[in-house]
């Protein structure tokens, strides 16, 4: 089993790990950039991170259920092919 089949393995069983993960990394990246880029409060600082995160993550999930839709027809067609 090569590393991208496993971590896609490990995502697939561990959805909300995932997306949590990504979603505090976001947070955590989006705190660092604008931390060093601009002269803000870090209360308005942690509510752009905050909405820089919920992007990014209505981004990833847009994108798990295109692939969760892709691969639910993949195995239909699979099914039928080989019935």
């Amino acid at each position: 089993m090569d590393t991208v089949e496993s971590i896609r393995s490990w995502v697939s069983t561990h959805k909300l790990t995932s997306i949590g993960a990504i979603w505090a990394s976001a947070i955590g990246a989006s705190m660092a950039y604008t931390g060093s880029r601009t002269v803000l409060k870090p209360s308005l600082r942690l509510i752009h991170a905050r909405m820089h995160a919920q992007a990014f993550t209505l981004t990833v999930l847009s994108g798990a259920a295109a692939y969760h839709y892709y691969d639910k027809s993949c195995r239909k067609q699979e099914e039928a092919a080989s019935a």
